[in-house]
């Protein structure tokens, strides 16, 4: 059960290229580095190890059912108690895990991103703040065909068919809906700067309390 004492949980959701990661940061930086602690949905990729890398890149990484939000939803119970956690580390080029983790430890705030964590009923109900990252859709593909392309390996051609294939989809069946779970909508991501301040007050707000 949480208590009064809890760390606050925050999950910032939104489709690829959002910017999630832009907002986070920018709790990051405005709340304290020394006050946060972050997890990522994107390190609960399954291990595809077992598969050939030809099968691998043929996984609808879009899908819940590629994440193994059960283990997320451990970890953050462990934060949630006071208790240090490891994320797993995840190679996005070969599509596995690495076998190493990264040790988190517990902060007053516990920062979780990704697309799916409001798809999730166990995930979210964890979430004392819920925000999502909205942002339209071209300039989202954009971002991701840079991301994918200069961070993880990916041709041009591999990013667009992966993108009508999986990517947009899977945004409309799950992401776009799980939108209406949202306490706070922030239109445009991080370039948003009037929402950021609102949000970053209300949670100084909170802590404060």
């Amino acid at each position: 059960m949480r208590s009064d004492s809890s760390p606050l949980v925050i999950g910032i959701a939104g489709g690829t290229g959002s910017g999630k990661t832009t907002v986070a940061n920018a709790v990051h930086e405005r709340v304290g580095e020394n006050h946060i602690a972050f997890l990522s949905h994107d390190a609960y990729y399954r291990d595809l190890k077992h598969l050939p890398f030809e099968e691998r890149i043929k996984t609808n990484f879009d899908h819940p059912d590629s994440l193994e939000t059960d283990l997320l939803v451990e970890n953050l119970h462990d934060l949630i108690d006071w208790k240090p956690t490891r994320m797993p580390i995840y190679d996005f080029t070969q599509h596995i895990r690495t076998g190493r983790t990264k040790l988190v430890k517990p902060r007053r705030v516990v920062v979780v991103e990704g697309i799916l964590i409001f798809v999730e009923a166990d995930l979210r109900k964890l979430f004392d703040v819920k925000i999502y990252v909205d942002t339209d859709a071209d300039i989202r593909f954009i971002r991701r065909l840079r991301r994918d392309i200069a961070e993880r390996g990916r041709t041009m051609d591999s990013v667009i068919q992966q993108y009508y294939a999986t990517v947009r989809p899977m945004h409309m069946e799950f992401v776009e809906p799980s939108k209406r779970y949202a306490d706070v909508i922030i239109p445009e991501g991080g370039m948003n700067v009037v929402a950021l301040d609102m949000v970053i007050a209300r949670i100084e707000k909170m802590l404060a309390e």
